[in-house]
């Protein structure tokens, strides 16, 4: 399978997003799910979360993963971490899957992807449809960037070529206009996003080193060039935030 530079980042990477583990699983704890509750986790990547979720919590998680080779990895993971009765793979656009699935206790959704399967959703549509698939008295663990101070317009364009993002009081605004209540909403610290910057080119420009003529080397580099022009462009203005919302009853 062709490589990508999603699926060489994503391969050296606990999580593959500006958080850790540790507050993912610290968000999670807050809901306090029963053993066997019914999780999705849309935009698996390596499925490092799903077999969090299954192994520390015990919950059934269905993980959408739309990338081919991100779902090869995940897949792969998934058998490594011998829990193949918790953990079910499907390889599909987020939206689709949401369409034919009944309402579930815990959605988590970090750094996804046009979960609505209308382009660039804003914040408060991709919450309205989450909403919709969750059980009354259910948890949504979303995680995205943040805007942490107004960006040069160029910036903007970059980054919001797939989503439009929120600064962390307008990602709760629009939670909240959805329907739901703030339970969690932090900030990953600075020091972890930089670790996470830096770790995604360092695997690009490790594999680009041991596979120079390899067809994707060229569209590889050119996805590591774009991503360290980026954020280091764009420290001073981008963050990532992780928050915990619940549906009432």
């Amino acid at each position: 399978m062709p490589m990508t530079f999603p699926r060489i980042a994503y391969e050296a990477l606990e999580v593959c997003n500006g958080v850790t583990m540790a507050a993912i699983e610290a968000a999670v704890a807050h809901a306090r799910l029963a053993a066997g509750a019914r999780v999705l986790d849309i935009g698996a990547g390596n499925a490092a979360v799903a077999i969090r979720l299954a192994e520390v919590f015990g919950l059934k998680v269905t993980a959408i993963e739309m990338d081919p080779g991100m779902a090869d990895l995940a897949r792969s993971r998934v058998a490594g971490a011998g829990i193949g009765d918790q953990v079910a793979l499907v390889v599909a656009p987020a939206a689709e899957v949401l369409a034919r699935t009944p309402p579930v206790d815990l959605i988590t959704a970090l750094g996804t992807t046009n979960v609505t399967g209308e382009g660039r959703p804003t914040p408060g549509a991709s919450f309205a449809a989450l909403r919709r698939i969750l059980r009354p008295g259910g948890w949504l663990l979303w995680g995205d960037l943040v805007w942490l101070s107004e960006p040069p317009a160029p910036l903007r364009r970059i980054v919001e070529a797939t989503n439009l993002y929120a600064d962390h009081e307008g990602w709760q605004a629009a939670a909240r206009m959805a329907g739901f209540v703030v339970v969690v909403a932090e900030i990953s610290p600075q020091a972890v996003f930089d670790d996470y910057a830096r770790d995604l080119e360092k695997a690009a420009r490790q594999w680009l080193e041991e596979n120079p003529a390899a067809p994707e080397a060229e569209p590889v580099r050119l996805n590591a060039d774009r991503v360290r022009t980026m954020l280091e462009y764009g420290r001073d203005h981008i963050g990532f935030g992780l928050y915990l919302l619940r549906n009432p009853r």
